[in-house]
């Protein structure tokens, strides 16, 4: 039995549009909700929340027959720590921070085993393999690992033909909110140059073939991202639904 396919590696290599939710608050009773909503992808964001092994390995459980494909973002793009995750069950992963073609190079090496890659051959008790159950995990995982990359810096900008023409990259995302900042406009994502370097990202990463991704909850700003060829748009998150939700609540009785 062949690993199990992954359904966001599919769509976004066919090139279809998604738009998915950042899973925010670390627990496995929000995560399972959001499972039920049907949204194109769910991403369990551990870079800036408080998400550990144990909370992240929870909503895997939780999510594992929900219509909606997950994703995990490391807090960084260490080997040890993509390895962990793989065996977890992840089969989709967003690095964050990624500035350099040799940097993308070393991380398509982490998600895959030898001789194409570094990955370490441990998971025939994980639970990546169902404990053991997927007799051909270790010859068909490669393909249905999922390898999404961030830009978030000027130096990933300048990188950015280097990075989407790497062999075995599925997505290269924008950052919006660290890329602003790191140009000067702290806060400030929609800023006319911040803008400008964002458009120009999202039309070179297609014309690279590779699938474009966005954060982006701006609901005009987002259509136009879509327009431009952006295909993994990140609506929103849990959590600023939820308090978005609750102002709205507070402000009808007061």
């Amino acid at each position: 039995m062949p690993a199990p396919e992954n359904r966001l590696k599919a769509r976004l290599n066919n090139g279809e549009t998604t738009t998915g939710l950042w899973l925010s608050m670390a627990n496995s009773y929000t995560a399972e909700l959001a499972g039920y909503i049907g949204f194109d992808w769910l991403m369990i964001d551990a870079e800036h929340a408080p998400n550990d092994l144990r909370t992240i390995v929870e909503q895997l459980q939780v999510l594992r027959n929900s219509p909606s494909p997950v994703a995990v973002r490391p807090p960084t793009g260490e080997v040890y720590m993509i390895k962990q995750l793989l065996d977890m069950g992840a089969q989709s992963l967003l690095i964050p921070m990624v500035e350099s073609g040799k940097q993308a190079e070393m991380l398509v090496k982490a998600v895959r085993y030898p001789p194409r890659g570094i990955r370490g051959v441990g998971a025939g008790s994980a639970r990546a393999t169902s404990f053991g159950t997927i007799d051909n995990y270790i010859a068909t995982a490669d393909d249905q690992i999922c390898l999404m990359l961030q830009i978030e810096s000027r130096a990933g900008i300048a990188a950015l033909d280097a990075i989407a023409t790497t062999e075995g990259v599925d997505c290269v995302f924008i950052g919006p909110s660290d890329l602003s900042a790191d140009m000067g406009y702290p806060g400030d994502i929609f800023a006319p140059a911040v803008q400008v370097a964002i458009e120009d990202a999202i039309k070179r990463i297609r014309a690279h073939g590779k699938a474009a991704g966005i954060y982006m909850s701006d609901q005009a700003y987002a259509k136009r991202y879509l327009e431009l060829g952006a295909t993994m748009l990140a609506i929103g998150s849990d959590a600023a639904v939820l308090v978005s939700s609750l102002k709205d609540l507070k402000q009808a009785y007061d």
